[in-house]
């Protein structure tokens, strides 16, 4: 999808899905994202209208939010004006190197799609952490076969999206001189639940969650990574 395509969506892009199923998965990352790196300087690639940086502004995150979208960022500034707010692309950050404690990236990659401006944004991301910092991707898994048909009915999907396998970022970051420490599939709540039955649905997901080879399911693969010694 182009930016002027998300420049034309950003005021119901945040309107596009259940705000309860929403708010299930923002603190589901939120919680996770704490849970690896405590409050420090974070950049979000691809942030969007900010939501997430918003939200990890109020829990103590020194927040900058990128997007190519001036609709979106636009949109930001309005909404979340703690959240600085930066147009650029994810293949070349607009930063210098070692510049974040913490780098991350949700539900973006797959916008990206083609596969030398997926491994420069990760190489990208690797580059602006700061030596032994977090690195964080979170996207859409490729295995979760309730994606395709979610796509086609939002706004922000056209078609046009790839979805990215999780050996295809581990091996990005590995090739923008970073280290993976972990990954795991997450997310198994998907946009038609009801609100009465949401905390049933959280319940199947950390079930989903914890199943070998159901858990490959999920909705979503993590990974976290970290930047080793870097020279500007």
């Amino acid at each position: 999808m182009t930016e002027a395509t998300f420049d034309r969506i950003a005021d119901q892009y945040d309107e596009a899905l259940p705000a309860h199923v929403v708010a299930h998965y923002l603190d589901k990352r939120i919680d996770y994202i704490a849970r690896c790196c405590p409050p420090c300087r974070g950049l979000d690639v691809g942030c969007g209208t900010g939501v997430l940086a918003a939200r990890l502004a109020t829990r103590g995150y020194e927040m900058t939010g990128l997007d190519p979208s001036a609709g979106m960022l636009d949109v930001m500034r309005t909404e979340h004006p703690e959240v600085d707010a930066v147009r650029g692309s994810g293949d070349a950050l607009p930063f210098e190197t070692g510049s974040f404690d913490l780098v991350l990236t949700v539900a973006a990659l797959h916008h990206i799609a083609e596969p030398a401006a997926v491994r420069a944004t990760l190489g990208e991301m690797v580059r602006v952490c700061r030596s032994g910092g977090r690195i964080i991707i979170w996207d859409h898994n490729p295995g979760n076969p309730y994606w395709k048909l979610l796509m086609a009915r939002v706004p922000q999907d056209d078609g046009t999206e790839r979805l990215i396998p999780k050996s295809e970022v581990l091996a990005g970051i590995r090739a923008g001189g970073g280290l993976p420490l972990h990954s795991q599939p997450l997310g198994f709540v998907p946009d038609f639940t009801p609100p009465a039955l949401l905390s049933a649905a959280r319940g199947f997901e950390k079930i989903v969650e914890r199943t070998p080879l159901v858990r490959r399911l999920c909705a979503h693969n993590v990974v976290v990574a970290t930047a080793a010694e870097q020279t500007a």
